[in-house]
């Protein structure tokens, strides 16, 4: 796919209204974006996309998998995978299974008319009914948020997620060894986290606090 090279105009657009202008700009040309998770200067996990392109159709295919050992004994686990579809640039389906806190939770959602409807999890893992307006962008923040957006799909329920964006400005930050300038933000919801994506709106770094450790995304495929 050719890069998009955004003019102030798209990259507006593409803020205004992410679910809809943002996702195939956000598109890497590798159709991967793979990041190392650290936990202060110790790796501890990878958080993969993978991008598939068939016509108007657009699959995402997310893979998280962190753990902490301690010697033999895995003392934390995390693992997330979903699937968005989208279709001329709409979001269509979203479905994901999640190991969290021993807990396996998981979303099956698609698009019917004006909401997405199926099945998500509470934070016990039981399945519940879900129903949610179509018009709301999933938390897996690879397509980037607007600024002034305040609900998104909780991936890993399926529910909604109140979220405060702030917007902290472009920065020049070094991804993969060169300079580049990246929109910088902080997404406030289940957790508190930074962000960062290219002049393309692909995204490049993140970071945040849980549990007292400092987790840092490096991104090694730019």
């Amino acid at each position: 796919m050719m890069r998009l090279i955004l003019t102030g105009t798209v990259w507006i657009a593409a803020l205004v209204s992410p679910a809809m202008a943002a996702n195939r700009e956000a598109v890497p040309d590798t159709g991967t974006i793979a990041f190392d998770v650290f936990r202060g200067d110790s790796r501890f996990g990878t958080h993969i996309l993978r991008f598939e392109e068939n016509g108007d159709e657009l699959r995402v295919t997310t893979d998280v998998e962190l753990r902490v050992r301690i010697g033999p004994v895995t003392v934390f686990r995390y693992e997330h995978d979903a699937v968005e579809v989208y279709e001329d640039g709409r979001l269509t389906r979203i479905d994901s299974t999640t190991l969290k806190d021993g807990e396996q939770l998981s979303v099956s959602l698609s698009r019917n008319g004006d909401v997405f409807s199926g099945l998500g999890s509470d934070e016990d893992g039981n399945r519940q009914p879900v129903s949610l307006p179509a018009s709301l962008t999933p938390s897996s923040h690879w397509a980037g948020y607007a600024p002034g957006l305040d609900t998104v799909i909780n991936t890993e329920t399926g529910n909604e997620m109140p979220v405060t964006i702030t917007e902290l400005g472009m920065t020049n930050i070094e991804v993969g060894g060169r300079q580049i300038e990246a929109r910088h933000i902080r997404l406030e919801g289940s957790l508190t986290l930074e962000l960062w994506y290219d002049a393309n709106g692909e995204w490049v770094r993140s970071r945040f606090s849980a549990r007292g450790q400092d987790i840092t995304y490096v991104r090694r495929d730019i």
